[in-house]
Order: structure tokens, then sequence, then C-alpha cells
């Protein structure tokens, strides 16, 4: 549990990833997507260790939750550690909460790994259904999210495009059509008591992201991986308005800056009593902090 004190935060950013281990070498696949990215974007984000994302986030008085992602399957890369990514969280807890990543493709190890991951305490489970290659609502993954659900834990589902493959011949072989939040909409049809959150705007299926979120009362959406003067009007609208109780902040730290993500969202037209709901208050309720 944390120790945070909540009143005094900045900001609880509930979408920041660890992008290595400590002391290894990024794995070969890793590298070749970020000289990609460098060519293709014209800079590649930093490679945060869990601890290094502690240290970063307590200098801004901040919350994060933190994660790796498992893509063994469907990127042929070496996991990271959920198992650092907890020790650095257990080191840290007044900044870090845990998530861990599992490979839906391993099946009834994976069921018995998110259990053994669930023990050593994560707060919930990182899912990207582009690199992990899987359409989320395949029943065959259905007994990894009973998991979850029974521990009263959180689903959080990349949506919508991608900058991972971006510029390399076929996008790196990665397919945008896993992340179109509509599969997520049986999820959460199939398992309403489970906690899911949508993760950024989701470009090109922003409505339906909006509509699920609506339509169903375990739904959220975090608003990372793009800077907030990118957001399209209707994501605003419904920030402001229906869905004000259930935006997060996110940042999806190290490819945004958070300082920059909260620069940026300080010029929106958001309604004064809804900034405190998306920067903070939301995500206490949602990660049951207090």
């Amino acid at each position: 549990m944390s120790t945070a004190d909540l009143d005094s935060l900045v900001a609880i950013d509930v979408h920041v990833h660890a992008e290595r281990n400590a002391d290894e070498r990024q794995d070969p696949v890793t590298e070749e997507l970020l000289a990609a990215a460098s060519s293709y974007f014209g800079s590649a984000p930093n490679q945060p260790t869990a601890q290094d994302v502690a240290d970063y986030y307590r200098e801004r008085n901040m919350l994060a939750v933190v994660f790796n992602v498992d893509d063994e399957a469907g990127m042929g890369r070496k996991r990271l550690g959920n198992d650092e990514v907890l020790e650095a969280a257990r080191n840290n807890p007044d900044v870090l909460i845990p998530f861990a990543s599992v490979d839906p493709h391993k099946g009834k190890l994976g069921v018995r790994m998110a259990r053994e991951l669930i023990e050593a305490g994560a707060r919930g489970f990182k899912f990207h259904p582009n690199t992990q290659a899987f359409w989320p609502n395949d029943r065959s993954f259905y007994p990894l999210y009973e998991v979850i659900a029974e521990a009263g834990l959180i689903a959080l589902f990349h949506s919508g495009t991608t900058g991972i493959g971006a510029g390399m011949p076929g996008g790196g072989g990665v397919r945008l059509k896993y992340s179109n939040p509509m599969c997520v909409d049986d999820v959460a049809a199939d398992f309403p008591q489970l906690k899911i959150i949508l993760a950024h705007p989701s470009f090109p299926w922003q409505d339906e992201a909006l509509a699920i979120a609506v339509h169903k009362p375990n739904v959220y959406i975090d608003l990372s991986g793009w800077s907030p003067k990118y957001f399209p009007p209707i994501l605003i609208q419904y920030t402001n308005t229906r869905l004000k109780d259930k935006m997060l902040f996110g940042s999806d730290f190290p490819l945004i800056a958070p300082d920059r993500w909260l620069k940026d969202f300080e010029g929106l037209a958001i309604k004064d009593e809804v900034r405190p709901l998306v920067l903070k208050e939301n995500a206490i309720k949602l990660l049951g902090l207090r």
C-alpha cells in the first residue's frame, strides 16, 4: 500500500514505464525499435529503471503507477523483470504503485504467474494488445482476467495507435487492429467486476472509447501518450461532462514527461472543479488509496 501523503501530492500519474532492468544490457529487439524510433521521431525516449522512475517522481512530488510490458511472444524480446518493479515499489512506497505484466500467450503458466505476482504485491496488470499480438476478447485469455478480477485489481489496456514499430518496414510487424477499444468492451461486459483502464486517447477510435466508458461503469480512460494540446474536442467535452469522474492523468513517461503534460493540460478549457478529479482524485478512488 502506498505511504504517500495524498493531500500534498501534485498529481498521480497512472501510466509510467520502467524500460530496462538495472545492470542489464537492453534486449537487441528493443535496441532495434529504439533506433527506428530515433530515426522516425527525431529522438528515442530515455530508458529508466524502476528505481529511476521512483527518484524522478519523488522530485516532482507525484505518485506513479509503474510497469513494464511482457511481450515475448508478439515481439520476440525477453521480458523485463516484474520482480524488479515490485521490489522498487516496496523500497519506494511513497512514490510507486506497481502493476505487473504477463504475456497472455503464456496460457496456464501466465495464470499461475499472475497469481504469484498478486501475492507479491502487484496492484494491477498492463496489457499491450499491439505488441503482445492478441485480441483482448479472445476467450482463451479469460482465465487471466478472472484472476485479476477475483483479486479486485485493475487491468490496463493499451488502446489506439502506437509508436512502437513506426517507420520500420511493415511497422515492425506490429498490427494496430488489436487495440481497437471495442474489443475491450467485450471484456468489460463479461467481467463487470473487473476494473479496466483504456490507456491513451484512442486514435483512430476515440468515439468508441468514450462510448464504452459512458456505457460500462467499470471502464476508465487514462489520457497518456499524447500532449493535451492535441486532444480532440470531443475528448475535452466528455472530460468536462459525462466522464469527469472517469478520466485519469497519465503521461506515458518516459515517452512524454509529466512536466510537459501538466503544462499543456493547463492550456485546455477544463472546468476548475474537474481538474483535481483528473489529476488526482479519480485515481485515488480507483486505486483504493483511501
